[in-house]
C-alpha cells in the first residue's frame, strides 16, 4: 500500500495537496498488519516509510508537515510492546488525518464569508478547499457564476466544472488558462486553493501566477483558501515539480525543448486575501 501510495503522489494522480497528505497518512496503516519482534523495529520501518512518502513530493507542505507530525507524536511516547505502539500509531494517525479535515473544512467555511448571492468568480486548476466552499454557499442559499480555468496541461479544471455542474443552483463556464483576462472584468473576486506559501511566496499549480497578475491588473480581488498548516514560516525549502515533456505534446520534440513545470511562485503582494482555518489575512 505504500508503494502504491508513493508512486500515485509521484505521478499526482490525487491532485488536492490535503488529499495527498490524507492518503500518505492512511498509507501508513498498512505498517500496523506487519509484523515486528521489537518496537525499535516498528519505528525504524515507520521512519524510513515516512522518508519514502516525504521524498514522493517535497513541494506539498502538508503532506511534509503530516509526515513529521505522525513520526514526530509516536517515536517520542513509551511503549509497552508492539501491539501499545501499534494502538498508539493507529490513535496518531487519526488525529493526523482528522485535523487534515478539520482544518480544510473550517477554511471552507471561513472562505465563505467572502462570498455573495449573485457573485460572479473565477477559479483555477482543482482544489477540494474551494469547492467546499462553493458547496457551503449554495447551501446557503447564494447563487453562483463560476469560470473556471482548464488547468492545462493536465485539463484538471475540466474536473472541477463537471463537479460545479452538478451543483444546483449555479452556472460554470470552463474557460482556457490563457482567456483568464478576458474573462476577469466580469468576476467580483479569484479564489484559488494554495499547495503551500513559504516567506511571503504562494506557491500554486502553474497559471496561478498569470492569473494573479492579470487579476492585480484588473482590479479583482484575489483570495487564496487553504489549511492554515500549508503556511510555512521556517524550515520548509519549495522545490518544484518538472512534468513529462509529453502532458504538453505527445509528437516528438525536434530541435526544441518542452518544459512543463507543475507549480508557479507569486509574490502574496498581489493576493489580497489568504483564508485559513485559523485566521483571514488580507494585504
Amino acid at each position: 500500500m505504500i508503494n502504491e501510495a508513493v508512486e500515485e503522489i509521484e505521478e499526482m494522480q490525487t491532485s488536492s495537496s490535503s488529499s495527498v497528505a490524507i492518503k500518505a497518512t492512511r498509507a501508513l496503516e498498512s505498517l500496523l498488519d506487519r509484523e515486528f519482534t521489537t518496537v525499535d523495529e516498528f519505528e525504524r520501518d515507520l521512519e524510513r516509510n515516512v522518508s519514502a512518502l516525504r521524498r514522493a513530493n517535497p513541494s506539498h507542505a502538508s503532506l511534509q508537515n503530516a509526515m513529521l507530525e505522525v513520526k514526530d507524536a509516536v517515536t517520542t511516547r513509551e511503549y509497552d510492546d508492539i501491539e501499545d505502539a501499534k494502538r498508539g500509531t493507529r490513535e496518531v494517525i487519526d488525529g493526523v488525518v482528522e485535523g487534515i479535515e478539520k482544518g480544510k473544512r473550517r477554511a471552507a467555511e471561513n472562505a465563505v464569508d467572502l462570498l455573495e448571492d449573485g457573485m460572479t468568480i473565477l477559479t483555477h486548476d482543482y482544489s477540494t478547499t474551494v469547492l467546499e466552499a462553493i458547496e457551503q454557499a449554495i447551501a446557503e442559499g447564494m447563487y453562483l457564476d463560476v469560470y473556471v480555468t482548464e488547468g492545462r496541461p493536465r485539463y484538471l479544471g475540466r474536473r472541477t466544472a463537471r463537479t460545479l455542474a452538478g451543483y444546483d443552483p449555479i452556472d460554470v463556464t470552463l474557460i482556457t488558462d490563457g482567456a483568464c483576462g478576458h474573462y476577469l472584468d466580469e468576476c467580483d473576486r479569484v479564489v484559488t486553493g494554495m499547495t503551500c506559501i513559504v516567506d511571503d511566496v504562494l506557491y500554486n499549480r502553474v497559471g496561478t501566477f498569470p492569473i494573479a497578475t492579470a487579476a492585480d491588473n484588473a482590479g479583482t480581488p484575489m483570495t487564496v483558501v487553504g489549511s492554515g498548516t500549508k503556511i510555512v514560516e521556517e524550515g520548509f525549502v519549495f522545490e518544484n515539480d518538472f512534468r513529462p515533456a509529453s502532458e504538453v505534446m505527445l509528437e516528438p520534440a525536434e530541435g526544441f525543448e518542452i518544459g512543463n513545470p507543475a507549480y508557479d511562485a507569486t509574490p502574496v503582494e498581489l493576493v489580497d486575501s489568504v483564508v485559513t482555518d485559523e485566521k483571514n489575512r488580507e494585504f
